[in-house]
């Protein structure tokens, strides 16, 4: 597929001048910092929030983004969509929290308004439609996907543009079940069923829970998938890191699935596209 095989070339490629363009606008108290990807020509065009996982937007020179959010943001690119990678940890002096025990930015109160700021500013430009503006996470930043589409979310404006949808990929879901779950925009989770970080059994639960209530919300789980499946890694531990599932609260695997991350950039595609119209 074309979507896949440029996500390939992103991620064997070194950074190159066709990437995004720094920006950085308002937040809650702070000044984000973000990558925008925009398609050729005047719009305005659709645009899409994307929201990095506990590991931080960047790759380890701290120059360009990680290979997984850039192959998105540019797929997204792609298809004719304004794509914002916005960094939530950098502005607050956090580089990652994957190791940290008592994670200092959190997906239920600080994210979701991150999410919403990157909406208002998209939102105000002339290049975009402001409604058609969708979201999608990655783990930790999928946690704040889900928190951020739920009926009370942090930071949600009472009138003007909203998330037309949501994509939320192998987001931790477990501490989302214990109150009543609805959605305030159409959901999309995407999971694997290898997953022994944010293990999918959770998810599956909260659609079951949310299902019928609110707007409609589904879930794919990807047999053999491990954390981080879309990206292009291989199968690795990460015995540093914080996790709440394992029995010693530490330790994760996480990879790359070649087969589940084409479906699921198929699936999540024509998830949004539909809901675009």
């Amino acid at each position: 597929m074309k979507h896949l095989a440029a996500a390939v070339l992103l991620a064997t490629a070194p950074a190159w001048a066709g990437g995004g363009e720094p920006v950085s606008f308002p937040g809650p108290d702070i000044t984000l910092a973000a990558r925008l990807y925009r398609p050729a020509g005047d719009g305005p065009f659709p645009a899409i929030v994307l929201m990095h996982g506990c590991s931080g937007l960047w790759r380890q020179d701290g120059r360009e983004p990680t290979p997984t959010y850039e192959a998105w943001a540019e797929h997204w690119r792609s298809k004719g969509f304004v794509a914002l990678l916005v960094d939530s940890f950098g502005p607050r002096g956090q580089k990652e929290i994957c190791t940290q025990r008592v994670r200092p930015i959190s997906p239920a109160r600080d994210r979701p308004r991150d999410a919403y700021a990157s909406l208002a500013w998209l939102a105000a430009r002339q290049d975009v439609d402001p409604g058609h503006i969708h979201l999608q996470g990655w783990s930790n930043g999928a946690q704040a996907v889900l928190n951020t589409v739920k009926e009370d979310a942090p930071g949600r404006p009472a009138k003007g543009p909203q998330f037309r949808s949501a994509v939320a990929f192998y987001p931790g879901c477990a501490n989302l079940l214990r109150a009543p779950y609805r959605a305030t925009a159409p959901l999309l989770i995407q999971s694997g069923a290898a997953d022994d970080w944010t293990p999918a059994v959770h998810c599956e639960a909260l659609v079951e829970q949310a299902r019928n209530h609110g707007a409609p919300i589904e879930i794919d789980v990807y047999p053999g998938a491990h954390h981080a499946f879309d990206g292009f890694s291989e199968v690795r531990s990460r015995p540093t890191v914080s996790n709440a599932a394992s029995p010693t609260g530490w330790g994760a695997t996480v990879g790359a699935h070649p087969e589940a991350r084409e479906k699921a950039y198929a699936r999540t595609t024509a998830w949004v596209l539909a809901r675009d119209k």
